[in-house]
C-alpha cells in the first residue's frame, strides 16, 4: 500500500473539477495543470495549487508528457490522474509516470497499449473469444485495399480511426461512391486528433444500440462489472444521452455481456476502471465488441447513481494498492439514471461548436439532479478544447421519472454567451421514440430537422421581449426612464441564429411593449427589468426572460427556448446578411484547406474550404453556382467567426 498525499490531475474542465471533489474528500491535495488559455479556468481556481505547462494548443500543453511530468515533480505530487481524453489512453504517459516514481491512477501501460489500438484490440478479443464485428483491421492501409475489404463486408460500413475515440475519425458510408471521400476525411481527422491516420473498417448495423459495460479490476486478480450503460442517441458518432441501465437489455443479456467484458479486461491484465463498448443488435439479440476505453468515461456518473459507488474513489484506492471491497454478488443496481452533455454548439447548424464568454450560467437546485460543471459565469470557452459546459444527470426510481426530472432540470438551466444544445436535449428527452426506448444510434441523424427546429423564446411575445431588452436604460421602480432610438417606438431589424431576417416595429406605451411583424402583433407588460432579467405579463400569463446584450448581439432565454439575434436596426440589410455571394467562417478556427482559387467555377454544394475547430473538421460549401471572385484567407490562417473566406460572382 502506498497512500496518495498529493494528486496532480493531468486534465482540465469538468473532469478535473470532478476528480478534485473526491480527492478533497479523501484529504488528498490537488494540483492542477493549465495552458495559456486556461490561466483563469475553473479547475485552476478549485485546485490547491496549479502549474503552468505551455501554450493553448493541446500539443503545447495537455498533450506534452514532459511538461506534465515536470509539473508533477515541481509540485511534489506523488500520483497523477489522467481523467479522460488528452493523455488518458497513452501507454507512453503511464510508463513515463511510473519511470518518474509517480503513481499512475489508471491501468498498466501494457494494458493501455493492448486496448488503445482498435485493430490490435479487436485481434486480441477474437483470440479471447469475445464476440467481434466482422471487419478489416489489417496492416495494409492503401485505399485500394480498404475499398476491396469494404466491398467484401458489404455496405453500409463504418470507417474508424484505429487509434481514435470520441467519434473522431469515424464515418458511416452507405455505398462505394462515398467511400473514397470518407477514407480521406477520416484519415485527416484521425491524424489531427491522434497523430495516427490508420483506419479499420467494420460492418455497420442498422438499428444498432450502443451498450457499454463498466468494469473494475484490482492488482490482486479481482475483476467485476458494474452493469451497463446505453449510449445509443449519438450525433457525429459522439454520445449525446447516456443512461443506466439500458432499457433494451434483459437481465440475462446483462450478465452475458458483463462476463464478456470481464473476460476482455482480464485478457490484458487490466487494473482500475475501464469500459468495454459493445454494439448490440436488437433484431438478432447479439452483441459485438467495439473497443475498450482504458480510462474513466464521461458518462460514469450514471453508473455511480445506480450502484451508489464513487468510481474516482475506487480508482484512487486501487491505485494505492487496495483490493476491491466487494465481489460481483455484492453489487446492486437500483433505479435509473440519465445523463446529458451540455455543449457550446449549435444543433440547428450541424452541431457547429461555439466559443465565447459565459455571460450567464445557472443550474437548478433539485433533488436527485447532479451537475458536473467545468465552467462558471464569466469564464471563457475557447476554440482549443472540447466545448463541454457541464453534464446534467438525473436519478429516479423508474426511467420515466429520471427522464422527467432531467427535462425539468434542463428547462431551468440558463446559459447565455453563445449557442448551446440545451433546447435540443430537451426535445430529445421528450421525443416519443426516446420515451419508448426506441432511439438507436442513427435516430438523431434521421430526425435531425425535427429535433433541432427552433422555438422562439417567449413564443408569440418573442419580438416584444427583444424590443424590451433593447431599450437603453433599465426600468426604475415606477418603470420610468425609457429611452429608445425613436422616442415612442423604433424599427426592429434582426437576423436570428438561423439566418432569417426579421423586420418588425416596436411601440412603447409606459410599461407596455408591442411588436408588429407580418400583419400580427403581440404586447407584453414589463413588470420589472434588471440588467439580465425581464419579468413580464403576456395574455394573462406572467413569465420571466433572461437576456444578455453584447454589442450588436442579443440573446434571450425564455420558456425553455434560446435564441440569439444580431441587431441590424441601424445597418443596411446586405451588410449584415451577407447574401449568397459570400462563404463565411461559421466558427472561429483554423483554415486547413482551400480547394478553389480566384476565377474557378463552382457549383452549389461544392466544398470550397475546410475549417478545423476543437479537433473537428467542418466542410464549407458554395451556396450557389458561380465563379470565385475573391479568396480572403490562406491555408493555415486562424480566422474569427463570420470572417469572410470566399466571395462568388455570377458566371459571365
Amino acid at each position: 500500500m502506498s497512500a496518495i498525499r498529493k494528486l496532480l490531475i493531468a486534465n482540465r474542465g469538468e473532469i478535473a473539477c470532478r476528480i478534485m471533489k473526491t480527492a478533497r474528500g479523501r484529504g488528498i491535495a490537488s494540483v492542477a495543470v493549465f495552458s495559456d488559455a486556461d490561466a483563469n479556468a475553473l479547475h485552476v481556481r478549485m485546485a490547491d495549487e496549479a502549474v503552468h505547462i505551455g501554450g493553448p494548443e493541446p500539443a503545447q500543453s495537455y498533450l506534452d508528457i514532459e511538461a506534465v511530468i515536470g509539473a508533477a515533480k515541481a509540485s511534489g505530487a506523488d500520483a497523477v490522474h489522467p481523467g479522460y481524453g488528452f493523455l488518458s489512453e497513452r501507454a507512453d504517459f503511464a510508463r513515463a509516470c511510473n519511470d518518474a516514481g509517480l503513481i499512475f491512477v489508471g491501468p498498466p501501460a501494457q494494458a493501455i497499449a493492448a486496448m488503445g489500438d482498435k485493430a490490435e484490440a479487436k485481434a486480441r478479443m477474437i483470440e479471447a473469444g469475445v464476440p467481434c464485428m466482422p471487419g478489416y483491421q489489417g496492416e495494409d492501409q492503401s485505399e485500394e485495399t480498404l475499398v476491396q475489404e469494404a466491398e467484401k463486408i458489404g455496405f453500409p460500413v463504418m470507417v474508424k480511426a484505429s487509434a481514435g475515440g470520441g467519434g473522431r475519425g469515424m464515418r458511416i458510408v452507405e455505398d462505394k461512391a462515398a467511400l473514397s471521400d470518407a477514407i480521406q476525411s477520416a484519415r485527416k481527422e484521425a491524424k489531427s486528433a491522434f497523430g495516427d491516420d490508420r483506419l479499420i473498417i467494420e460492418r455497420a448495423v442498422t438499428g444498432a444500440r450502443h451498450v457499454e459495460i463498466q468494469v473494475f479490476a484490482d492488482a490482486h486478480g479481482n475483476c467485476v462489472h458494474l452493469g451497463e450503460r446505453d449510449c445509443s442517441p449519438q450525433r457525429r458518432n459522439q454520445k449525446v444521452i447516456e443512461e443506466a441501465p439500458s432499457p433494451v437489455i434483459s437481465a440475462e443479456k446483462r450478465e452475458e455481456m458483463g462476463a464478456a467484458a470481464v473476460k476482455a479486461a482480464q485478457s490484458v491484465g487490466y487494473v482500475g476502471a475501464g469500459t468495454v463498448e459493445f454494439l448490440y443488435d436488437p433484431a438478432r439479440d447479439e452483441f459485438y465488441f467495439l473497443e475498450m476505453n482504458t480510462r474513466l468515461q464521461v458518462e460514469h456518473p450514471v453508473t455511480e447513481l445506480v450502484t451508489g459507488l464513487d468510481l474516482v474513489d475506487l480508482q484512487l484506492s486501487v491505485a494505492e494498492g487496495a483490493a476491491l471491497p466487494f465481489d460481483q454478488d455484492d453489487i446492486d443496481f437500483e433505479g435509473h439514471a440519465i445523463e446529458t452533455r451540455l455543449y457550446a454548439e449549435d444543433p440547428a447548424q450541424g452541431f457547429m461548436p461555439h466559443s465565447g464568454k459565459v455571460r450567464l450560467l445557472e443550474f437548478p437546485d433539485m433533488e436527485d439532479v447532479r451537475i458536473d460543471a467545468g465552467v462558471e459565469a464569466g469564464d471563457i470557452v475557447t476554440t482549443f478544447y472540447d466545448p463541454m459546459i457541464a453534464k446534467v444527470i438525473a436519478y429516479g426510481a423508474t426511467r420515466d421519472e429520471a427522464r422527467a426530472k432531467l427535462a425539468a432540470a434542463l428547462r431551468q438551466t440558463k446559459l447565455l454567451g453563445f449557442a448551446h444544445n440545451r433546447d435540443f436535449l430537451i426535445a430529445l428527452l421528450e421525443d416519443d421514440a426516446f420515451a419508448k426506448s426506441e432511439a438507436d444510434t442513427g435516430y438523431i441523424e434521421r430526425n435531425l430537422d425535427r429535433l433541432t427546429k427552433r422555438e422562439a423564446p417567449g413564443r408569440a411575445a418573442a419580438l416584444a421581449l427583444a424590443g424590451a431588452a433593447m431599450v437603453d436604460l433599465p426600468f426604475g421602480d415606477l418603470l420610468t426612464g425609457w429611452r429608445s432610438r425613436g422616442g415612442a417606438g423604433f424599427p426592429l431589424h434582426l437576423v436570428n441564429s438561423s439566418g432569417e431576417i426579421i423586420k418588425a416595429e416596436i411601440a412603447l406605451d409606459g410599461a407596455k411593449v408591442t411588436a408588429s411583424h407580418g400583419g400580427a402583433e403581440a404586447t407584453i407588460e414589463v413588470l420589472s427589468k434588471t440588467e439580465d432579467t425581464i419579468r413580464y405579463r403576456h395574455a394573462n400569463r406572467i413569465g420571466e426572460a433572461r437576456y444578455a446584450r453584447n454589442h450588436s448581439h442579443l440573446e434571450i432565454d425564455c420558456d425553455g427556448a434560446w435564441e440569439r439575434y444580431t441587431d441590424l436596426t441601424l445597418a443596411p440589410a446586405s451588410e449584415g446578411a451577407g447574401g449568397d455571394d459570400l462563404v463565411k467562417a461559421p466558427m472561429a478556427g483554423l483554415v486547413t484547406s482551400l480547394r478553389i482559387g480566384t476565377g474557378d467555377p463552382v457549383s452549389k454544394g461544392t466544398v470550397v474550404a475546410t475549417i478545423e475547430a476543437m479537433k473537428m473538421e467542418h466542410q464549407l460549401k458554395a451556396p450557389r453556382d458561380g465563379v470565385v471572385a475573391e479568396v480572403f484567407a490562406r491555408e493555415g490562417d486562424q480566422v474569427a467567426i463570420r470572417a469572410k473566406l470566399v466571395a462568388l460572382k455570377a458566371e459571365e
